[in-house]
């Protein structure tokens, strides 16, 4: 279809697309790894909600392709068929779109790839040609327009309009989603959005998902405020529940989308449809209500602009003293001990009180489910020792908490517990431990957890909401100067850095010439200051098994053999090489934090 004569429709009439697809498929053939599968293995199924939209009036259908794009896929198995997905898909749709007593339009489905904070994000290049594939094996299979919905981030969709644009002059729909405060990722409104993405030879620009009927209308509403603008609104049901495995949204009624129709139609918006939890039912009431009525005029809307952004927090140096510390070229040392598997702390604050005591200890830096087994959370014993007047160094591991349960534990801690410094780990998986049938949750990995805390510190969270206030987290990241992989350890130390990182903490090292190797791998001094991990062996056994079972940890043979030559004074030798290491550390690291051997933390104080 040429876009003037999708344009000359939307002058005359409003358009009804179609509702949800993915609730109705799962009601239908059950949960999927990946719906859009179901083009292939069960064409049928997706056939029928097709038909079942287009005789509920739908004069838009949308192909099952939603989440067809290589970056999806690829996790699945499934990288090699995008061409063949997106291709049935559009087949189906026809089929559908063939049997129709009235025109329908095949609309391409086109959704964002889930980027989120993961710590790979594809570069822009990237995400164009991946965004390019799929709009190409759309159109070749003969879609008439393209709509692009469901995207958080407008820089997402804006590359996907260009990956389009490079090849296509077909009609695209482009939607954002939108929070119940009206605004998207960075607390971008709808008008904000609009203006960025209206110049991009976009015939239809809206909003769709998240939202039921009621508060979608203001956003529609400061849409449909925009000059020169078509605008387009998909809400769903309502909000969803849990149900055990599934998903469940509310029993609004066809008349309740109905009321919304007309609403929507009187503010002049072009295109109406439905999005997740909606049916054929709800498809149908919005066709009746509005199958009399005329496009409102632009010029009887009143027009608005984009209310004013509150100023970003500047960049700020953190406040903790340890990290003031380092930046003064302090050597700096910390203590790291275990949260206690139970539900006292009296035995910890005995410990932290002989190490404080020794003038000799800058922070205590506080472990999290090593070894992913149950223990006090450490931002817990943190706080507690902070009340103290202890500073500590949590680590925080992305493994138990997804990234509104990390967010809503940092403000705990930093309002609360009076936490200044956290250490952005990802923990063991739960397999080593004592759960192994349990998950993991690593929706974000020490990298995203990073990029979190840094948009803390700049008074946001995530999504770019205002916080009222900002953290001033003095970051810290783990390092492995004698990672398998090197190349890719120093790669994702770059990405560290880059996300904000201010210090970081390597794993424990026994000779000071792996260090050396590493930076000449590195290609000169780190960017951030280092602490060096140090750790005082108790025997020739224990250094065995670390060097062998325990990853991230190599021993060097000679050092290995001397513990073994040393039999009974094996201990002796083991404080000894860590001695030598803290007394270099002190000419070239920035600090070092020591890991007492089994707990016995008065032990550590020999090494200072």
């Amino acid at each position: 279809m040429k876009i003037q004569e999708f344009n000359e429709r939307l002058k005359n009439a409003i358009l009804i697309a179609d509702g949800a697809m993915g609730s109705l498929l799962h009601e239908t053939v059950g949960a999927q790894r990946c719906f859009d599968e179901l083009n292939s293995t069960e064409p049928e199924a997706v056939f029928r909600v097709h038909q079942a939209y287009i005789q509920a009036g739908a004069q838009i259908i949308e192909t099952n392709t939603f989440g067809a794009n290589r970056f999806k896929l690829a996790p699945l198995g499934l990288g090699e068929e995008v061409q063949r997905l997106n291709s049935r898909g559009v087949k189906i749709a026809r089929e559908a779109r063939d049997s129709a007593s009235s025109e329908v339009l095949v609309a391409g489905s086109m959704g964002p790839l889930g980027l989120g904070v993961q710590s790979r994000h594809p570069e822009p290049e990237e995400i164009k040609e991946i965004f390019y594939e799929q709009a190409l094996a759309l159109e070749e299979r003969g879609v008439d327009l393209y709509i692009l919905e469901t995207f958080t981030y407008i820089e997402e969709l804006l590359i996907a309009i260009d990956a389009i644009r490079s090849f296509s002059g077909l009609p695209i729909i482009a939607q954002l989603t939108y929070s119940e405060e009206g605004t998207t990722y960075g607390d971008l409104r709808p008008v904000a959005a609009a203006e960025q993405i209206k110049n991009k030879n976009v015939q239809v620009v809206g909003a769709n998902c998240t939202l039921g009927p009621q508060a979608l209308l203001p956003i529609l509403q400061e849409l449909a405020g925009v000059a020169d603008l078509r605008v387009s609104g998909m809400p769903n049901a309502g909000f969803p529940k849990r149900e055990g495995d599934r998903i469940v949204y509310p029993k609004s009624s066809p008349e309740y989308f109905a009321l919304f129709a007309r609403e929507a139609a009187a503010m002049g918006v072009r295109i109406l449809g439905g999005c997740c939890g909606t049916t054929p039912a709800h498809i149908h009431a919005m066709a009746e209500a509005v199958k009399s009525l005329r496009p409102v005029k632009a010029a009887t809307v009143a027009q608005v602009t984009a209310p004013a952004r509150p100023a970003a927090v500047k960049e700020r140096e953190p406040e903790s003293k340890f990290w003031r510390k380092l930046q003064n070229n302090e050597f700096g040392v910390c203590v790291e001990i275990d949260p206690p598997k139970g539900i006292s702390l009296d035995r910890v604050y005995e410990q932290v009180d002989k190490i404080m005591a020794s003038g000799r200890v800058d922070a205590i830096d506080v472990n999290s489910g090593a070894m992913a087994r149950v223990g006090m959370d450490a931002l817990i014993v943190s706080g507690a020792l902070e009340a103290r007047g202890v500073e500590t160094v949590p680590h925080l591991t992305t493994r138990d908490y997804n990234i509104i349960g990390l967010q809503a534990m940092l403000l705990g801690a930093w309002t609360v517990g009076g936490v200044r410094n956290v250490l952005a780990i990802t923990g063991d998986p739960p397999s080593v431990g004592d759960y192994p049938e349990t998950s993991g949750v690593y929706e974000v990995d020490s990298v995203g957890l990073v990029k979190v805390l840094h948009r803390l510190n700049q008074g946001t969270d995530w999504a770019g909401k205002t916080l009222g206030g900002a953290t001033n987290f003095a970051i810290g990241v783990a390092l492995n100067p004698v990672a398998d992989d090197l190349d890719g350890e120093i790669e994702r130390f770059h990405a560290k850095v880059d996300a904000g990182a201010h210090f970081a903490m390597t794993q424990p090292l026994f000779d000071p010439e792996h260090w050396h190797a590493f930076l000449k791998k590195l290609g000169g001094e780190p960017a951030i200051p280092v602490l060096i991990g140090v750790w005082p062996l108790n025997s020739y056994k224990q250094a065995l098994r670390l060097n062998n079972e325990v990853p991230g940890i190599v021993i060097p043979p000679a050092v290995l053999k001397s513990l073994e030559v040393a039999g009974a004074a094996a201990r002796d030798c083991g404080f000894e090489v860590a001695r030598k290491m803290m007394e270099w550390a002190r000419t070239e690291m920035a600090g070092a934090y020591l890991i007492p051997p089994f707990k016995r933390y008065e032990d550590i104080l020999e090494l200072l």
